[in-house]
């Protein structure tokens, strides 16, 4: 299965499975703002977006990763912020895929490491992430404020 960046001519198909990621959590569809959103990002360069192409030529998934720093390893790293598959292309490798690409990424990036959240009732995600040698966080509890 083949995993390559994003290009802008993606934007539009990449929109929609955006859009769809974020109904998953609960917030609205909305295609034009999921598309306003990854453009920003895109020609930017504020993040790497990831895409596996399905059988058919269409995407069967994404991730999206932004760099950072860890000022603790004085080191750069990776936050793979979102990760999605299509529904009918679940269960096909597309997220396995997906994640090694991250992987080979943050490495050829020279990367301390990659770091994401998931949703506590993810469960089908937390063995994935798992199943890749993903570890838990035991050392550090996750806080936020929220702005807005």
């Amino acid at each position: 299965m083949s995993v390559r960046p994003a290009t802008p001519a993606d934007l539009d198909e990449l929109a929609e499975l955006f859009a769809a990621y974020r109904v998953f959590y609960g917030l609205p569809h909305d295609v034009a703002a999921a598309r306003a959103y990854l453009e920003q990002r895109m020609r930017g360069a504020e993040s790497v977006v990831l895409v596996a192409p399905g059988a058919s030529g269409s995407l069967s998934g994404f991730t999206q990763l932004y760099p950072s720093f860890c000022s603790l390893e004085l080191a750069p790293i990776y936050v793979l912020y979102d990760l999605f598959v299509a529904p009918d292309a679940r269960g096909t490798g597309v997220g396995t895929a997906l994640l090694t690409a991250a992987r080979a990424l943050g490495g050829a990036a020279g990367a301390a490491r990659l770091e994401l959240s998931t949703a506590h009732s993810n469960t089908v995600a937390q063995r994935l992430y798992e199943s890749l040698g993903w570890l838990p966080d035991e050392e550090y509890r996750r806080y936020e404020l929220p702005l807005r």
